[in-house]
């Protein structure tokens, strides 16, 4: 390997005025840029609107490694003309991650259904057309209980409902969105399949997965650099949490913030041990990854289910998150910045 020095692009969300003059050192990535010098790798900022695709491409091709945080969908614009340009300048040898390959493969809801045979499954049904959607939902809700329905593609709960009958053998639903300031309401399942007809645009369609009632105790995201768990992030009220009982709809507390914990956390252990262990294998196979495949950083969010026979936590995956995995826990600055070095160096040999 010769002495020059690598060099690694982060790609984050130019301001809208400023464009490529957004400045890396003044975005919320300025302790990865730290992270990343401090191994010695050079860092360029690479500020991203579809509008400078081109000026970004240059700077992409002429860089060894590319780290990108941008989110699928922003104000009705998805990643579709990022991630083509993306997928060529990883053509040229250039590390590109997450890779919008693995993205399609991890990092859309559809995963959930591609592994639901796993320890992290759950009761989940997929649905391509509005016909199918329609059935598989009315099947779904005949149960009594509430479902979870999940557009394949988006983040901070766009596109994420808790669905349920609004009285036995009724038409009506009772629907909540789980994109902040969501309200309970009551409308007819006609309506509400309308709401739902621009996800099955997408090709993974739409998600039911069943509504998990251990809600309550939170939700907990683990931070992965590849394939260690490097973080712990920990939600108690989520934007689905119900009210209390006999309470109004609009009482339910609203989402609070997530709190940061370093990968030692004792009681997260069982959870860390079986993803690093088992889950982490058995998802590559699933969707057809090997392990060096995996993005640099991701996170994968998980819910309590039911507790074992011996009184143990067992854990649902909610979603895994791949686009733009931030904020994360500053434990997982280091590894990300050392994982980096280590697969640019092995890449150049």
């Amino acid at each position: 390997m010769n002495d020059k020095t690598l060099r690694v692009a982060i790609v984050f969300p130019a301001d809208p005025q400023q464009g490529l003059a957004t400045r890396l050192e003044a975005s919320r990535f300025a302790k990865t840029a730290e992270a990343l010098t401090a191994v010695g790798l050079e860092v360029v900022g690479a500020p991203y609107r579809d509008e400078d695709v081109e000026a970004v491409r240059a700077i992409l091709s002429a860089v060894d490694g590319v780290l990108v945080w941008i989110n699928p969908i922003v104000e009705g614009r998805d990643r579709s003309v990022l991630n083509r340009m993306l997928a060529e300048v990883a053509r040229l040898g250039v590390l590109v991650s997450a890779h919008p390959e693995v993205i399609d493969k991890i990092g859309t809801k559809e995963v959930l259904y591609r592994t639901r045979h796993l320890g992290w499954g759950s009761d989940i049904h997929q649905y391509r057309t509005l016909d199918e959607l329609r059935d598989g939902l009315l099947a779904s809700l005949s149960a009594g209980l509430p479902r979870v329905v999940k557009q394949a593609r988006g983040h901070s709960g766009e596109g994420v409902w808790k669905v349920e009958l609004a009285e036995p053998r009724s038409h009506g639903v009772r629907v909540r969105h789980a994109k902040r300031g969501g309200v309970e309401e009551t409308l007819p399942l006609e309506a509400f399949l309308e709401r739902c007809r621009p996800y099955l645009a997408e090709p993974g369609g739409v998600i039911d997965q069943a509504y998990q009632p251990r809600l309550t105790d939170g939700m907990v995201r683990c931070y992965l650099v590849r394939d260690r768990v490097a973080g712990f992030g920990e939600q108690r009220i989520n934007a689905l949490y119900p009210a209390e009982p006999g309470a109004p709809p609009e009482s339910a507390p609203t989402p609070g913030p997530r709190l940061y914990y370093p990968p030692t956390r004792s009681d997260f252990q069982p959870l860390k041990t079986r993803l690093e262990n088992d889950w982490l294998d058995e998802l590559c196979r699933a969707v057809g990854l090997a392990k060096a495949q995996l993005p640099l950083l991701w996170d994968a969010d998980f819910l309590y289910g039911p507790r074992d026979a011996a009184g143990a936590d067992t854990w649902v995956l909610c979603e895994i998150n791949v686009s733009s995995v931030y904020p994360f826990p500053d434990e997982a600055l280091a590894p990300l910045a050392a994982a980096t070095k280590a697969h640019l160096q092995q890449l150049r040999g």
